[in-house]
């Protein structure tokens, strides 16, 4: 159900999504109940929908009739937290994405994820190809997978990881832009660029700046598929497929799509680093219409 719009910003509206056992925040632009086409942006992880509104800005200009809607996953941004007792695994998000569907009902969807939210979207659209017109994906391409020989190792260090974040202390900065510069470096991204992502996941409690996101996120998983299943989850994707990758991305990533191309995939290599998209969001936003116009 969706709840009313309770605010303006300058190019878009904030919006809140409740689904069965939480609620989502979103920015959007353009009325669903009139577009023809719907787009979602899933960010990538620790991340939230302000890691969009550059390439969403640009495509308002190319797309002026399209419902455009970048989410803020569970956990992050000013999307709900899970419950104390959930560590976020990775398939959930696929069931909070066809929640959200639902709530949209579009005539047609396109979906854009970068990094998790490319991984999300891969494993959206193989299960409900009806329900997926075209898939963007940037800096990421199938689910995360391993051989089935570190299993054990995994659910160990997933295990142990939760111990260790449980009894982390909250960090705090002094200021805002303490938080920029290090995301900046980290990210390899300049201050302007990622500012948007800081102002949306951060606040200020008690004279210090805190992080939004639940540290449960930074909890290793204790499962991932084996090559084999992300394979299976790959051939599955039914219709148009672009992945856009950094110059200077993941280079594992780079060598895997291009080992695991499928009939509908066309790989773009564009200047920049896993965030590509913030460094290059006019590129990104023509390849996204290069995508739409073959639906």
């Amino acid at each position: 159900m969706e709840e009313t719009v309770f605010k303006e910003k300058p190019v878009f509206k904030e919006n809140r999504y409740q689904l069965e056992f939480i609620r989502l925040a979103a920015l959007e632009s353009g009325v669903k109940e009139t577009a023809d086409l719907t787009v979602v942006f899933l960010h990538g992880w620790l991340d939230n929908s302000a890691s969009f509104i550059s390439v969403m800005e640009n495509l308002r200009e190319k797309l002026p009739s399209a419902h455009l809607v970048s989410v803020d996953l569970p956990g992050h941004g000013q999307s709900s937290h899970r419950r104390a007792d959930n560590f976020y695994p990775f398939h959930d998000y696929i069931d909070d994405l066809n929640q959200l569907v639902t709530n949209l009902s579009p005539n047609r969807l396109v979906i854009v994820g970068h990094s998790l939210g490319a991984l999300i979207a891969s494993c959206y659209s193989a299960a409900f190809p009806e329900k997926v017109d075209g898939l963007v994906q940037i800096e990421g391409y199938g689910p995360l997978s391993e051989d089935p020989q570190n299993a054990v190792k995994r659910i160990r260090k997933g295990v142990i990881s939760r111990d260790r974040v449980k009894l982390k202390p909250d960090r705090g900065f002094s200021c805002i832009e303490d938080i920029v510069a290090l995301r900046a470096d980290l990210n390899r991204l300049t201050d302007s660029e990622i500012r948007p992502i800081i102002e949306r996941g951060s606040e200020q409690r008690e004279g210090r700046w805190y992080w939004k996101h639940d540290p449960k996120l930074k909890c290793d998983s204790l499962y991932r598929m084996s090559p084999e299943h992300a394979q299976a989850v790959l051939s599955a994707i039914e219709c148009p497929h672009s992945v856009i990758l950094g110059s200077s991305g993941f280079e594992r990533l780079a060598q895997f799509a291009e080992s695991n191309m499928g009939q509908n995939v066309s790989i773009h290599t564009i200047t920049g680093t896993h965030h590509c998209h913030l460094q290059q969001p006019e590129l990104t936003s023509e390849l996204i219409v290069d995508l739409v116009n073959k639906i």
